[in-house]
């Protein structure tokens, strides 16, 4: 068999390719019925149903592709850096929900010492803001410029660095604030 030609393997075979005789779907389908009657009833309700599901899935289709189009429209036009590919959209969340997890911190680390640093981080945190919603701004009218993106990405950095900051500089008056009070206390 390592060098057979193909047709001298199956020479012998018969492959009988006619069609099939009138009625043998009908004869097929009766045996089918003769061995279980509830078989014709599904088939024939398949049949009636087949187009009415078929309208229904192309619908549904529709109705999704038509939210996804509206929804990635909107999101275009928001400027964010959600708008601009998938992993835009992970660098925005991944420092949104940094920055807002520092806010959090900050805010329970509030004390009447901090009072003054958090007021004043705040307004700083409100002008990255300004700028931010400027670079969106700016990211609609260029077409998704890649200055503008780092520029934005750039602004996310500076609210995270402006933050740490802020967070050292509360642990530092924590340590004072304690060492002072050891000092007192002897």
């Amino acid at each position: 068999m390592k060098n057979d030609n193909i047709d001298e393997l199956f020479k012998d075979l018969n492959f009988d390719n006619s069609e099939p005789e009138k009625g043998h779907r009908d004869r097929f389908s009766q045996k089918l019925q003769d061995k279980n009657p509830s078989a014709k009833k599904r088939i024939r309700g398949r049949s009636l149903w087949a187009p009415f599901t078929g309208i229904a899935a192309g619908l549904a289709l529709l109705v999704f592709l038509g939210g996804t189009l509206f929804n990635s429209e909107a999101m275009e036009k928001s400027g964010d850096l959600a708008s601009v590919s998938p992993e835009m959209k992970q660098t925005q969340e991944f420092y949104t929900s940094l920055i807002e997890s520092e806010l959090k911190e900050i805010q329970e680390e509030k004390s009447p010492e901090t009072e003054a640093i958090v007021k004043d981080a705040l307004k700083q945190m409100e002008k990255l803001d300004t700028e931010y919603a400027k670079l969106k701004k700016d990211l609609l009218k260029s077409g998704k410029d890649n200055r503008v993106i780092y520029a934005m990405i750039n602004n996310f950095q500076q609210r995270i660095d402006l933050l740490n900051t802020v967070l050292t500089q509360i642990e530092e008056i924590k340590q004072l604030k304690n060492q002072n009070h050891e000092n007192n206390i002897i």
